[in-house]
């Protein structure tokens, strides 16, 4: 008799283990699971080296087109320290093993785009008008109570920040001039650099999905990068409110909401252009965590808010509307230095008309983002900062008066959170090329 063998069983409670194709006598492994060849390898790395390298030849022809084209001295200066820094970075990249190349290029650009020419700038007392600006007013705070001249005339006599901005001018007016490291510690670039870098530091923690990355090299290579660099070598007044918007979005996705509307608040009273993070990071709240937590954190946002911004208001109305207002959308007889040559710039230097035409593409702009945000709230603190930065991208584009630095807001707020993100995929995507090689015998088998 016959008997035909049935198929074994899968022992009860444990998975069938998957099939592993078989391997030709002297071949290498079948499947889409094989190791690629060390050529693959070599040409993968390679492949990040020249695109490392792209990124340093790039940053070096960007600084060094500002001592040939700027016509302000301090960017000057800033594009003859930090082009040689980047080509010494690029050559670190294309020498230097790849586990020590990243982090020796970074050490090189923050040491030549920003260390060294911020030292020696703020040595000298050399700054962009908006630092003196700025430590002037917490100056004036101190003796007059208010950070507003009561009667600007000249372009250096107007305040455009919210007095909040005035904390950063708080050590300049306390240490004074008096020595070369009174200079150094009352920079107010130094404490602008100083919230930035924490408040990115902090924000990394909140959003990195694998508790072993680091924002360390991530921050080094932001901050050494053009886009930062120059603007905290020679003045950077906005690097402050980067920092705390990325801050205020990761703590409204980590259910923070107090935390969240108190960083909201010290946004809200430096610049205006921060208060459409406001309600992104409501609305974040409301789609993750409920109405309760948005209304907690909307309602901490504008009480601090009115607390610091409505004595001034009350007590010198005029000044605050002229200087925070009027003067930054190019509605004063004295006209803003920020004038790069962006959509909303050319439209107003055609005359009245294309002054409100700029308005109006503006406003008609913060409404069409205003009714995305609302028709799809965001449901991630990526998604969050794609959000605001589609709105001040617009602002910026289409006021009457800006600077190409501004958008460098709205391009940290896509890039942060994506990199803490891509850090933890990286890393977990290496692991499991890892152990799927690792757990092939060499005659195939698991």
């Amino acid at each position: 008799m016959v008997t035909h063998r049935q198929p074994d069983a899968p022992t009860r409670g444990r998975p069938l283990a998957p099939e592993v194709p078989r391997q030709r006598t002297g071949g290498p492994p079948l499947g889409p699971a094989a190791r690629p060849e060390p050529a693959g390898r070599v040409a993968a790395l390679g492949g990040r080296r020249a695109v490392r390298l792209l990124a340093c030849l790039v940053a070096a022809g960007w600084a060094g087109c500002f001592p040939l084209v700027s016509r302000l001295a301090n960017q000057r200066f800033w594009g003859e320290t930090a082009a040689p820094a980047y080509l010494l970075a690029g050559l670190a990249v294309l020498v230097l093993p790849r586990r020590l190349a990243g982090r020796a290029a970074a050490l090189l650009t923050l040491g030549g785009a920003v260390l060294l020419p911020l030292t020696l700038l703020a040595v000298h007392s050399r700054a962009q008008s908006e630092v003196g600006v700025v430590e002037r007013s917490a100056a004036l705070l101190l003796h007059t109570g208010t950070p507003y001249l009561p009667h600007p005339a000249a372009v250096t006599d107007f305040d455009p920040y919210l007095p909040g901005m005035a904390l950063f001018g708080l050590p300049r007016a306390l240490l004074g001039r008096g020595s070369r490291a009174a200079l150094l510690a009352g920079d107010a670039r130094l404490w602008f650099a100083a919230a930035f870098l924490a408040c990115l530091a902090v924000s990394w923690r909140l959003v990195r999905t694998d508790p072993a990355d680091s924002p360390l090299l991530p921050l080094a290579v932001l901050t050494g990068s053009p886009l930062i660099a120059l603007s905290l070598a020679v003045g950077g007044v906005d690097l402050p409110l980067i920092g705390v918007c990325c801050l205020a979005l990761a703590l409204a996705a980590d259910n923070r909401p107090i935390a969240a509307g108190l960083v909201l608040a010290l946004a809200c009273t430096l610049k205006w252009t921060a208060w459409p993070a406001l309600p992104v990071a409501v609305l974040l709240l409301r789609r993750r965590h409920g109405s309760r937590a948005a209304l907690r954190a909307a309602a901490v946002c504008a009480a601090l808010s009115a607390a610091v911004i409505l004595p001034f208001a009350l007590q010198r109305p005029r000044d605050l509307w002229l200087q925070v207002v009027r003067y930054p959308l190019g509605l004063t007889a004295v006209r803003t230095p920020a004038g790069s040559p962006l959509p909303g710039k050319l439209l107003a230097d055609l005359g009245p008309a294309g002054h409100t035409a700029a308005l109006a593409l503006m406003l008609a702009g913060g409404l069409a983002v205003g009714g995305w945000l609302l028709l799809r709230p965001p449901a991630t603190a990526a998604a969050a900062a794609d959000r605001l930065a589609a709105g001040l991208t617009t602002a910026f584009l289409l006021a009457p008066a800006g600077r190409f630095g501004y958008l460098a807001l709205p391009a940290v707020l896509v890039c942060w959170p994506r990199l803490a993100q891509r850090a933890a995929a990286h890393r977990s995507g290496a692991r499991v090329r890892w152990t799927a090689g690792a757990s092939r015998s060499p005659a195939g088998g698991v």
